[in-house]
């Protein structure tokens, strides 16, 4: 990748949104480059897919296969592709110039500059802090389907299951489907919720997700054992996890387990996009920040788009649309297309969007995680980075911390390597119950660039400019400098 290599259009993530931008716009013209962290595309939901050593088709399921027309689609356009490549930075130094793009590959920096972004950064696990949730043997469903995709990896001994939501029913049953033992299953779904989403019913039961959905869960309760409406849970040993404990009903039980996965769902990746500046909206419904984007993924931004999961939670599928969405939007805004041809173009994908969206209503309503989780018990830990625990992070509340950004102060929450993301919508769940407001006003972190980790070697060779070398060396500025030589080379 050239330094400060010049593009139409700079993707960020080469999962279904990103894959589906950038086959696109450049089918729209546009010269495009995707970067992503990862070394293939696919995202996680298709992770590994052109590598994985899974080779019976029925272990992983249809849904994940669907994704090699994606990746050949992909392959086809004549998008650059940059794996392995981590995205630090993002600016914009004038308004109706480029965007610099601050980039890490194989341990070297550089800037790459795109007239128009859209970032495509996904979804990540939302946080599911349990006393015990840093003993070795407890791990996300996330991680441990990544484990399966990439290696075909998986829990052995006693494991246990806890949480709620879709990907923890897939798990199961995929596991079920490799001879995984799982020894039980803790479902956290409150009590009578199913019954709180009958408005909802209409929609998904016209939606394509019923059938699937009823079947998954059909096939994973048929194969393992599942404890409902489990309203508390910890993961207890000295040096690793020996045992769970959770309530259920009013009573306490417990089980040996060498393995504990957890899982609440997944919510946007908006570390990148909260840096950058956008907008962003509490969604009630999903429980979660996430960037206000119109409905071809334009952010508050000019010139910044927003696609896939990192926009909202939709799926794979909702994800693919989305991305190509913003392509249509990137290619309206460097005017390739004025709006009456980009409302024409995309009808059909406009269509699609919709029928790939009935039902969500359902399942978020349905799996929406509830607050015993979200907000723990005083002796949690919820900054793993930091070793903060809830009850001082509401003791400092009551103190008189005002919010998630004067906590860096008192606790240092937020401050560590992940910078937030596993404990930010925790905080921000502690915030609103102790004040007693709603989410949306307790706030999230201001988050600052560099938004990954960066070697200060990779930094000090970046290209250097006049300016940067004259604040660092403190030399008079150019201009001075020549005037200085000019006056101590003249006569008297």
């Amino acid at each position: 990748m050239p330094s400060l290599h010049a593009f139409d259009v700079a993707v960020f993530g080469a999962g279904p949104a990103g894959m589906g931008a950038a086959s696109a716009a450049t089918g729209l013209g546009l010269s495009t480059v995707v970067m992503d962290e990862q070394r293939a595309p696919g995202g996680q939901i298709y992770r590994a897919i052109e590598t994985t050593p899974l080779t019976d088709r029925r272990v992983l399921g249809k849904d994940y296969w669907y994704g090699t027309a994606l990746i050949d689609e992909f392959a086809r356009s004549s998008a650059i592709y940059e794996p392995r490549t981590t995205i630090w930075g993002l600016a914009r130094p004038r308004k109706d110039g480029p965007w610099q793009i601050g980039v890490s590959r194989d341990g070297q920096a550089k800037f790459v500059h795109a007239r128009h972004v859209v970032l495509a950064t996904g979804a990540q696990e939302r946080p599911m802090p349990i006393p015990g949730w840093t003993l070795p043997g407890v791990m996300g469903v996330g991680a441990a389907q990544i484990l399966l995709k990439t290696s075909a990896l998986v829990p052995s001994g006693r494991v246990i299951v806890a949480g709620s939501g879709p990907l923890l029913f897939l798990l199961v049953a995929q596991l079920a489907r490799v001879g995984v033992r799982i020894t039980q299953v803790l479902d956290t779904t409150p009590r009578g919720r199913l019954r709180a989403t009958w408005r909802q019913w209409g929609d998904f039961a016209l939606s394509p997700y019923m059938v699937k959905g009823l079947r998954l869960a059909l096939e994973a309760s048929a194969k393992v054992k599942f404890e409902r409406h489990v309203d508390a849970i910890e993961a207890t040993g000295s040096a690793h996890l020996e045992a769970v404990r959770y309530r259920v009903g009013g009573r306490e039980k417990w089980i040996a387990a060498d393995m504990l996965l957890l899982h609440q769902g997944v919510v946007p990746n908006i570390n990148l996009t909260a840096a950058t500046g956008c907008a962003l909206e509490w969604n009630a419904l999903q429980d979660c920040f996430r960037p206000h984007v119109d409905l071809f993924g334009a952010s508050s931004i000019e010139g910044l788009s927003i696609a896939g999961d990192a926009a909202g939670v939709g799926g794979a599928r909702v994800a693919d649309i989305q991305g190509r969405l913003a392509a249509f939007n990137a290619a309206f805004a460097l005017g390739r297309l004025n709006s009456l041809e980009r409302e024409q173009r995309s009808k059909k994908i406009r269509r699609e969007l919709t029928r790939w969206l009935r039902g969500r209503a359902f399942v978020d309503a349905m799996y929406r995680p509830s607050m015993n989780f979200t907000a723990p018990e005083d002796r949690t830990i919820v900054c793993r980075c930091e070793e903060v625990t809830a009850g001082a992070v509401r003791r400092a509340i009551r103190t008189g911390c005002q919010g998630p950004n004067q906590l860096k102060s008192f606790l240092r929450c937020g401050m560590g390597p992940c910078q937030g993301r596993f404990c930010g919508l925790t905080i921000n769940a502690l915030f609103a119950e102790e004040r007693n407001i709603a989410p949306g006003q307790a706030g999230y972190y201001r988050l600052r660039f560099p938004i990954k980790p960066l070697a200060l070697a990779e930094l000090a060779a970046l290209p250097q400019t006049p300016q940067s070398v004259q604040a660092v060396v403190r030399l008079p500025a150019p201009s001075m400098q020549n005037d200085v030589e000019h006056r101590s080379s003249s006569p008297g």
